[in-house]
């Protein structure tokens, strides 16, 4: 049953480490490639969609962690599930405190209502979730260890 959590959660993880990936290094550079109003409104229609997807998935990946933790505290790898585990704390806590309050405003945004300054908070943002994704990857790189 253990084996199965472990893969269940590598999984998860690993996939949402392939969203947030494709989010920094594919798709927001194919939007900004796009002219000024289809940038932004493909960013607004992506933070509304993935805002909605992706808290449940942190925190989903957090407990699944968690439960690994617990379920295998007396075997090897503990060490590096435990900081992976605190790893995707700190990308959720930097999702609450420094993405989420601006991608609450940018999804809202329409041509005609964005502010003068939207392509400097969008590169705050990115600038922030490259940040991210380093922390998640890491997180991702210690649950594959520690499945060998």
């Amino acid at each position: 049953m253990l084996a199965a959590l472990e893969v269940v959660t590598t999984v998860t993880v690993g996939l949402m480490v392939g969203v947030e990936f494709s989010v920094a290094f594919v798709m927001n550079r194919i939007f900004g490639a796009l002219p000024e109003d289809a940038d932004q409104m493909a960013r607004s229609h992506g933070g509304r969609m993935l805002g909605a997807l992706m808290p449940f998935w942190y925190i989903g990946s957090v407990a699944l962690v968690a439960v690994w933790a617990v379920a295998g505290h007396t075997h090897d790898g503990f060490g590096l599930v435990v900081t992976a585990g605190a790893l995707l704390i700190v990308s959720v806590i930097m999702s609450i405190l420094l993405l989420v309050p601006i991608n609450n405003q940018g999804k809202n945004w329409t041509p005609e209502t964005r502010p003068a300054d939207w392509k400097d908070q969008m590169n705050r943002w990115d600038r922030y979730h490259y940040a991210r994704v380093a922390v998640i990857v890491a997180a991702f790189t210690l649950l594959v260890t520690a499945l060998v």
